[in-house]
């Protein structure tokens, strides 16, 4: 099996920050929240937005993690490649 594709690696990677951010908050609780990723000649670039209560957990750090628990979960798609 070869590499994932951009597509795939871009897919993954956002779904990992949405899974960060909703096992912070209910998703009724998030009032808005954008993922941006890309990934250009082998960069992954990770931004995330949310804007949620600061009901427990802080938004800002909530989306630091997100953003950062990427590249885990694109380094597990090439080490099953």
């Amino acid at each position: 099996m070869g590499e994932p594709d951009d597509e795939t690696v871009v897919r993954t990677a956002a779904e990992a920050a949405e899974g960060v951010v909703f096992a912070h908050y209910r998703q009724s609780d998030v009032r808005d929240l954008d993922v941006t990723v890309t990934f250009e000649e082998g960069v992954l670039d990770v931004d995330v937005y949310l804007n949620a209560p600061d009901d427990g957990a802080d938004p800002e750090a909530v989306a630091d993690e997100a953003a950062r628990t990427d590249p885990d979960a694109v380094d597990e798609l090439f080490e099953d490649a």
